[in-house]
């Protein structure tokens, strides 16, 4: 092993094997740690979307009473309704998947680029937060150090996640349960503390509603409370994690998934309404340099035993919890992307998983763009949670407006066809108010950089969809001319093919999909090299992408829709009067595992050439190197320094 492949080994951890039958077993989520990684993103935006809301409130904070009232009702619709959409996409996808289904291709590729994006500032959010959190208690003159450290963070986080989700969450789960603790200790004992007075801030709270009325009126005051709702929209952020990260759960996964948003629900509505109605309670107001979840902590353990150490772990566990919830966007950002580039929204390799059965490429991009964020934003979390609850609220909107549809128009003898109805008409009234709301109010501070990148995404995904039709189409009509090939007089008169014969010259072609590409590379290599070949060994490498490992029978049914390609190409052969056979490998790496493969061939067929086909273009440019992979002059590279012969045979795309 190189230097570099030792250390990375080291990091990263050693390839997993696909041999093993119990791997997705070992690798996927139980309830706990799903709701440890996935329900932390929700969990830890009560660390700043009630701070939000309150500070919004201004001098009217008795109106706290009744936000908090309403955020844990929207809370519980939310996941009430993202629970009902788990049963009914139970492969996962999440918001992209429900808008594609629903509402139309268009549509869910403006649900998936706006997810992507939230992912990014799902990372962005959670760490700059947690160098809040973590820097409350530090003198002012060393805050220079909060974004070095910050970015310390990031890279720290996809480093973790390039290991795999199980051991990231693990290793992360024990701030997760410092953080729950703390709160809840924090929440109760606020409460306990201030029980005496409950009686006079109630009256507090109706004589300034009363006052308010006088002063704003009934319209101004709603108007107010409209406004401090929607700007603590980042509340309810994470939610959706759990459906996105579907593919990760335990069997039985609905009911895993299920079961996590019932813990992240329940914890979330009492984690920020209880903050919520500590501001209040405490009469607290925002401190230069600390978050108010500093100052109620340092209220609440004034002059108590070990105070000082309660708020240190409160506001360790907190920063560390911001730090776990940057998981959902490693975990479920790279999801989303791979899901896009299935579907040719993306480039393709995206889909690609690791020898740790990661989506490499997915989580060092989301790495790159939460960090690019991060140094753009200075770190700035109030202005973060504007373009993160955006997007958020763009991917819910058009979620709950599918859902809407689907079962408004749904059969009459659908069970609870009315009631789920409401529920998704109401969580679209929500979020798109929401979404509305803040996008209004917060356009020219940060709101219009988020709808500027993702509409530049959505426009990229469309460019990338039309290339990969066109080519796809040369493909087709390349593949209409070759399939029409008349069969050889013998084979159509019933005579049998000699048996493939090891030691006459062999031609083995690497194959992928039965396609255009595929049989105009079969084809052309005996009208390069005619009479020359006696033999035809076709190769293929079934790839474990992301879109094929999604259980733990995903690797049998590889290995049986590869096999089936293959005998699609020996039936070929039989009707080009060449005898032929196969062989194939599984894996995640396409060109390890096929120069392995020919290695394998070549000593069981002595004298074989080895062949590939490779779209070209009349003038290369470097996007299609972005969008179609280099495989074949890999493979060509590799064989030839282990001393065997390959030949490229191009298929020319205008």
């Amino acid at each position: 092993m190189s230097a570099f492949s030792r250390v990375r080994r080291a990091l990263v951890g050693a390839p997993r094997s696909l041999a093993d039958t119990g791997l997705f077993h070992r690798i996927s989520l139980i309830p706990f740690l799903a709701w440890v990684g996935l329900g932390a993103d929700g969990l830890s935006s009560s660390s700043y979307g009630p701070e939000e809301a309150f500070r919004t409130l201004g001098p009217h904070t008795y109106l706290a009473v009744g936000l908090a009232f309403a955020m844990a009702s929207t809370v519980f619709i939310i996941s009430a309704a993202y629970s009902r959409i788990i049963e009914e996409f139970p492969h996962g996808g999440g918001g992209y998947v429900v808008a594609t289904k629903l509402l139309g291709e268009r549509a869910g590729v403006v649900s998936g680029s706006a997810l992507l994006v939230d992912y990014v500032l799902t990372i962005t959010v959670s760490i700059a937060a947690a160098g809040d959190a973590l820097f409350s208690f530090a003198p002012l003159a060393w805050h220079v150090a909060k974004l070095p450290i910050e970015v310390g963070f990031i890279g720290f986080l996809t480093v973790l996640n390039l290991r795999g989700v199980r051991e990231s969450v693990l290793a992360l789960s024990p701030v997760f349960l410092l953080f729950i603790v703390t709160h809840i200790v924090l929440i109760g004992g606020s409460v306990l503390l201030r029980a005496p007075g409950l009686p006079q801030t109630a009256g507090e709270v109706r004589s300034g509603f009363h006052d308010g009325l006088g002063l704003l009126g009934a319209a101004g005051l709603l108007l107010l409370f409209v406004h401090a709702f929607s700007l603590g929209g980042g509340t309810y952020t994470g939610i959706e994690a759990v459906s996105n990260g579907l593919p990760i759960m335990r069997e039985p996964r609905v009911q895993t998934a299920r079961r996590t948003m019932l813990y992240m629900s329940v914890s979330l509505a009492f984690t920020a309404t209880g903050l919520l109605l500590c501001y209040l309670l405490w009469q607290l107001a925002p401190v230069e340099g600390k978050t108010m979840n500093a100052v109620l902590a340092e209220r609440v353990a004034a002059g108590k035993p070990l105070g000082g150490t309660f708020v240190l772990a409160t506001l360790i566990s907190e920063g560390a919890l911001l730090v776990v919830a940057a998981q959902a966007g490693f975990i479920d950002g790279p999801r989303v992307l791979a899901n896009m580039a299935v579907d040719s929204w993306l480039p393709r390799r995206f889909s690609a998983l690791s020898d740790r059965l990661t989506t490499q490429n997915g989580i060092l991009l989301m790495g790159g763009a939460a960090l690019a964020a991060l140094l753009y934003t200075r770190g700035d979390v109030r202005a973060i949670v504007v373009m993160y609850s955006i997007n958020v609220f763009l991917t819910f909107s058009l979620s709950m407006l599918g859902m809407s549809i689907s079962w408004l128009r749904s059969q009459h003898e659908r069970p609870h066809r009315r009631r789920r109805a409401a529920l998704f008409v109401v969580g679209f009234v929500l979020c798109a108010g929401i979404l509305a709301v803040t996008i209004s109010e917060k356009f020219s501070e940060g709101g219009w950089v988020t709808m500027a990148v993702t509409g530049s995404l959505v426009l990229l995904c469309f460019v990338v969809r039309r290339h990969y039709r066109d080519v796809g189409g040369a493909l087709s009509k390349l593949y209409a001319e070759l399939e029409n090939l008349p069969p050889e007089p013998e084979v159509a008169a019933g005579a049998a093919l000699a048996e493939v014969d090891p030691n006459c010259p062999t031609a083995a072609v690497l194959v992928a999909s039965y396609g255009g590409l595929g049989i105009h590379t079969a084809v052309n290599i005996f009208a390069t090299f005619p009479g020359h070949f006696r033999n035809i060994v076709f190769l293929s490498v079934g790839v474990i992408d992301s879109g094929a490992f999604k259980g733990e029978d995903a690797v049998k049914s590889l290995a049986s829709d590869t096999e089936a390609t293959l005998q699609r190409y020996v039936d070929l052969a039989s009707r080009l009067g060449v005898p032929s056979t196969y062989r194939f490998a599984l894996g995640t790496d396409a060109v390890q595992e096929a120069e392995a493969l020919c290695l394998a061939v070549k000593r069981e067929f002595p004298r074989t050439t080895f062949f590939a086909g490779k779209v070209i273009f009349r003038q290369e440019r470097w996007f299609q190197r972005v969008l179609h992979n280099e495989t074949a002059f890999a493979i060509q590279k590799r064989l030839q320094f282990a001393g065997q012969t390959m030949v490229i045979l191009p298929a020319r795309v205008t």
